[in-house]
């Protein structure tokens, strides 16, 4: 199957690493036109170096912190290109177990997560519906369906995030815009490696063992490549997945104990 995404522009949030840079790459080199998204202007200007321009794609950035709603907002103000692919993508909040964070905490990443996404779908979604093609796909976690231990407040919002999209997949379909939720499960990123780290001194035992502990609940053996779930976003944004929306693609070697 070959995806052909020439023409169509995707704007990918939290793109200057892990998951996000992936999906970037991978929909450029799709042939589609980038707008990344994310707070560090000197890492958005290396990211948007590397993405493919063998189709004459054009590709841009915005800076915008999503911790600051309003800075996302005052961008896209200024901002008219059409989108007709959006990934919803942004780091979780810190590990700790729910009973102990701060109500703040739980604002803090609502905002981040579901009223940054819910500002960029406001933004695009008329068009979307005008050119009866619209993508909106969100990075989540396998939590939505499995809560993971120690991440309390990541837990937390993703449920609302999952919801909210299930909500809009309903709102939205009649319209030829598909809304659907990439889970991924362990992947190797820094955000990965920072909660190995933490797990590891939780627990008084090395990273290695931390490491080890965590490959040990994955039947694949492995962590994923975040390459591996930029494939899955990439097919998401194409023609060839009209039909599916409302629904959670689970990118995890298996490790998440239900269907």
């Amino acid at each position: 199957m070959q995806i052909n995404l020439s023409g169509k522009t995707a704007l990918v949030a939290g793109s200057t690493q892990g998951i996000g840079k992936a999906i970037a790459l991978e929909l450029a080199k799709a042939g589609a036109n980038i707008v990344l998204l994310a707070r560090n202007e000197s890492k958005l200007q290396e990211v948007l170096k590397e993405l493919d321009t063998s189709q004459n794609q054009l590709h841009s950035y915005l800076v915008a912190d999503f911790n600051q709603p309003h800075t996302l907002q005052a961008v896209l103000n200024d901002f008219s290109q059409d989108v007709q692919i959006l990934v919803n993508n942004t780091g979780g909040p810190a590990a700790g177990k729910a009973i102990d964070a701060h109500p703040q905490d739980f604002l803090q990443a609502f905002q981040a997560h579901l009223i940054c996404n819910q500002i960029l779908v406001q933004k695009f979604v008329e068009n979307m519906k005008k050119a009866h093609y619209g993508r909106i796909i969100n990075i989540i976690s396998t939590s939505v369906k499995q809560p993971l231990k120690n991440l309390g407040v990541s837990n937390t919002i993703r449920g609302a995030v999952a919801n909210w999209a299930k909500t809009l997949a309903n709102e939205l379909a009649s319209w030829g815009i598909t809304v659907n939720n990439i889970l991924p499960g362990a992947t190797w990123t820094t955000r990965l490696e920072s909660l190995i780290q933490k797990n590891a001194q939780n627990k008084g035992i090395s990273f290695e063992e931390a490491k080890q502990e965590m490959l040990a609940e994955i039947p694949a053996q492995r962590f994923a490549q975040a390459q591996e779930i930029a494939f899955g976003a990439v097919f998401l944004a194409s023609p060839q997945a009209a039909y599916i929306t409302g629904t959670n693609l689970v990118i995890d070697g298996g490790r998440t104990g239900c269907l």
